[in-house]
């Protein structure tokens, strides 16, 4: 067969360059263009997605509500904006969890996970799924990414002569504790209520690093139980590792960048020596696993290439 036309609707910005520099090495693609003025009317996006077999949106949220009920529906869709991740009729783009490899090969509409997201719902989930963490529990989480995920303005700001001293030091945001991943994080892990979530942006590029604590005692479950779970639900995935019960980390620590550059995810299971008390982290690519790497991922799945093609492992 011929190649696959692909557009990329917004490849200025961060995620949308990665994607576009992961595609350009691929010879089954042909990439679609647009000049930038047409670029500035919708109806002429919509026009040449509507040429694609499949069109990533890498757009403001409102942007991305505007195209889409113009584009045909046999048209492959991943949205990378906040904009679909709790629609109904689309698909959330994390293939490891139950059922939703299968779905993406059909799909039409998928949202790609958020970065914060997708370090909580990866091991949240499916403990929720499994009963082994109550869909009424109340939980914390507090991940650390890099200033790469800020996009172009941030990072401008970060790698200029440094004018501003706060950027030397981590910096807690979303301090109302509202964050426009909240929403995906309740509905994908089907917990009742929201997290009470806190993101740090600190001075390093790239790399995200989610910590969750659980009280072991308060839930009434115990550390090996919830290791194995995570273990045998991840066994056999190929973007997805799960570190054995208080294993892994580098001599007591782990660095947010360590996957810098990796489309994979690992996740750690700690917990205190009387296993009253546990940590699971999430550690990956805010670029990876938590954006680009995840929309090629899905993309692959819904054409029906090898999963794995183009990801670094």
């Amino acid at each position: 067969m011929g190649k696959y036309k692909i557009f990329v609707d917004g490849s200025s910005g961060t995620t949308g360059l990665r994607i576009a520099d992961r595609l350009a090495e691929r010879e089954e693609f042909e990439i679609l263009k647009i000049s930038a003025a047409d670029h500035k009317d919708v109806h002429a996006r919509a026009a040449v997605i509507n040429e694609s077999d499949l069109s990533f949106l890498c757009l403001p949220d409102d942007a991305a509500r505007e195209v889409v009920p113009l584009l045909r529906e046999d048209v492959r869709i991943l949205d990378t904006s906040t904009a679909h991740r709790t629609a109904p009729g689309w698909i959330y783009g994390l293939p490891e969890l139950h059922s939703t490899r299968e779905a993406l090969k059909t799909a039409t509409r998928v949202a790609v996970p958020g970065c914060h997201a997708t370090g909580f719902i990866a091991p949240v989930a499916p403990l929720v799924e499994l009963g082994i963490i109550p869909k009424t529990a109340h939980l914390s989480v507090t991940s650390l990414t890099g200033y790469s995920g800020g996009g172009k303005k941030m990072i401008a700001e970060y790698e200029a002569e440094r004018v501003n001293t706060a950027l030397n030091a981590p910096r807690p945001y979303g301090l109302a504790l509202h964050h426009k991943h909240l929403p995906e994080m309740a509905a994908i892990t089907g917990l009742a209520t929201a997290p009470n979530f806190v993101p740090v942006v600190a001075d390093y590029y790239a790399g995200m690093e989610t910590m969750i604590p659980l009280d072991l005692t308060a839930l009434g479950i115990s550390a090996p139980k919830v290791a194995a779970a995570l273990t045998e639900y991840y066994a056999g995935q190929p973007m997805i590792k799960v570190h054995p019960l208080c294993e892994g980390t580098d001599g007591g620590f782990l660095a947010a960048n360590k996957l810098a550059g990796k489309d994979t995810l690992e996740i750690f299971c700690l917990a205190n020596p009387d296993e009253t008390q546990m940590q699971l982290i999430s550690l990956f690519d805010n670029l990876g696993k938590g954006s680009s790497g995840a929309a090629v991922q899905c993309m692959n799945l819904m054409l029906g290439l090898e999963e794995t093609k183009g990801l670094a492992r």
